[in-house]
Order: structure tokens, then C-alpha cells, then sequence
């Protein structure tokens, strides 16, 4: 019964050591959770600003660019694919590969095929893994994005764009990231920036909530110069890595809140797995004892009833 304390204590130490760890996680999640918003805060006003400047050209203007100008017969789309570099996130980086294989399988089923660009390592070995074809991918930034980092994302996005199908450029770019809503929320989602599309009201469709423009709400009024062609050339790389870069920031938002939620879980499942241990240790402590006292009144006994036999 003394080796099965032993076993309950060793255990009951491990599970405290790990308990530390992942608490000291969720902290540490915790913390940058805060700088991650702050961050998601700052970037949008100027990623909806430029939204609704790209918008303005393209609904001012009889100009036809490439970059807003739908293709007759699209047959090729790029899908970024933003994840984590690290796990202990819970199923965060699984829900966006998700909903950017449900993305690539419609587009497919348009008749599209699809150059896959991938973000974090978790992406990267989910494709290498399958011996998926990947255009393109990047680690070592998932966590605390810079903008520098969406400008080097968003260079061979654009050059693809650029290109003719004929020569490997695609029609459309799609992206795929981990939308933050609240602490408790994020919701993995697929959205076309480019060309850009536009609603029945002249605003931009899909390309993010807080820039969508109200029914009714005129359009500021714009002068192109040199033109808006020139504009368009200055404007539609600008757009693309801002909106690179908020989904980044945003994804970094929902990686430290899933990993957060995920350590609070397993701190508040290590302290449970301690108090059962610890309610097993002590039954075995308990029945140790009692057999003990067991054996010392049976020796007892059957020494008195050796005593008053020899009398």
C-alpha cells in the first residue's frame, strides 16, 4: 500500500508542475491579448479609410483597372491562409485551415483553381504534410505581427494579381484569418479583397465591417491627379497590405485569447486531476493505517490468547 502513495505523490507532483507552467501561460497570453487589441483598434480606422478612398475611385471613375475590374472567365484566385507558429491554442489554427479548404473547395467547384499563400508554421505543416502545392509562405511573425511583415506578404499577392493568368497570376485574392470579436469569441472567416466588389449602394461588399458604408451615406467627392488610373496604381497596393495587416493584427488578437481560454482549461483540469490524486492518496493512507491497526489488535490478541493458554 506504501508503493501506491508513492505512485499518487509522484503524479500529484507532476500535475503541479504542469499546472505552474500553464498557468504561467494563460498570464502570459493574458497580457498580450491587451497589446494585440490595442493594436487591432489602431489599424482599422486607416484600413477603412483607404477602403472607402479605393471605393470612391472605383465608383467615381469610368477607369478600368485590373485590380477592380472582375475578369469575363476567372480561373485562378489566390487564398492567403493566416495561422499560428505555435500550439496550446486550442483549436484556433484548425478552424481557419477549415474554413480556408470549405473557401478553396467552392472555388474549385467554380471551376478556379487555387494558389494556396500560407501564414504561420501550424498552416505550413498541415499543406507539407498532405504534399500540398504552396506558392508561397511565411513563419516567425504569427504572434506579434509588423507592418513590414504584411508589405512582405502582400508583395507576391500583388505581383499575382498583376500578371496574366497565362503567365501564373491569378484573378482574384482571397484571405482567410481568425476575425476578433470578444475575448470569449473568434470566428475563423474567408473574404474576397480583391478585385474589389461593390454593393448595391456603391460600397465596398465584404471587404470589412467597419468599413461598409451606411444606406443613404454619400461618398466624399474626389479629384484624381494625375488620374484615376495613376490613383488607383498608388492606392490598391496601400489597400492590400493594410488589409493584410489588420487581418494579422486581428488573428494575433484571437491566437493569445484562444491560447488563454485554452491554459485556463488545462489549469483548471490539472487543479481538478490534483484533487482527485490527492482524495486517492489519502483513501490509501487511510487504508494503510487501518491495516496497521488491524494487524497490531490481531497480534495483540493472539498473543494474550497464547498468554492464557500457557496459564
Amino acid at each position: 500500500m506504501g508503493a501506491q502513495i508513492r505512485v499518487y505523490k509522484r503524479r500529484i507532483k507532476s500535475v503541479t508542475a504542469t499546472k505552474k507552467i500553464t498557468k504561467a501561460m494563460e498570464m502570459i497570453a493574458a497580457s498580450r491579448i491587451i497589446k494585440a487589441q490595442r493594436q487591432v483598434t489602431a489599424s482599422s480606422p486607416y484600413a477603412d479609410e483607404l477602403t472607402r478612398a479605393v471605393t470612391a475611385v472605383a465608383t467615381g471613375s469610368n477607369t478600368r483597372h485590373p485590380l477592380t475590374t472582375e475578369a469575363e472567365n476567372p480561373t485562378r484566385a489566390a487564398v492567403l491562409l493566416i495561422t499560428s507558429d505555435r500550439g496550446l491554442a486550442g483549436g484556433y489554427s484548425s478552424n481557419a485551415i477549415k474554413a480556408a479548404d470549405r473557401l478553396a473547395e467552392q472555388l474549385r467547384g467554380e471551376g478556379k483553381e487555387v494558389d494556396s499563400y500560407l501564414v504561420g508554421r501550424k498552416a505550413v505543416a498541415y499543406y507539407n504534410f498532405r504534399e500540398r502545392t504552396v506558392a508561397e509562405s511565411w513563419t516567425g511573425f504569427s504572434d506579434s505581427p509588423q507592418y513590414g511583415d504584411a508589405k512582405t506578404v502582400s508583395a507576391p499577392l500583388i505581383e499575382a494579381l498583376q500578371k496574366e493568368t497565362a503567365d501564373g497570376g491569378v484573378d482574384e485574392l482571397h484571405i482567410v484569418f481568425t476575425e476578433f470579436v470578444s475575448m470569449m469569441t473568434q470566428v475563423a472567416i474567408g473574404r474576397r479583397l480583391l478585385p474589389l466588389t461593390l454593393d448595391e449602394d456603391g460600397g465596398a461588399a465584404g471587404a470589412a465591417a467597419g468599413a461598409e458604408r451606411k444606406k443613404g451615406e454619400a461618398l466624399p467627392l474626389f479629384e484624381f491627379e494625375p488620374s484615376a488610373e495613376g490613383v488607383l496604381d498608388a492606392l490598391l497596393p496601400r489597400y492590400v497590405e493594410s488589409r493584410v495587416y489588420n487581418a494579422l493584427l486581428q488573428a494575433a488578437a484571437s491566437e493569445h485569447a484562444a491560447r488563454r481560454r485554452a491554459m485556463k482549461s488545462a489549469t483548471d483540469n490539472a487543479e481538478d486531476l490534483i484533487k482527485s490524486l490527492t482524495r486517492l492518496a489519502n483513501a490509501a493512507r487511510q487504508a494503510d493505517i487501518t491495516q496497521e491497526i488491524s494487524e497490531i489488535v490481531g497480534g495483540a490478541s493472539a498473543l494474550a490468547d497464547a498468554n492464557a493458554g500457557s496459564d
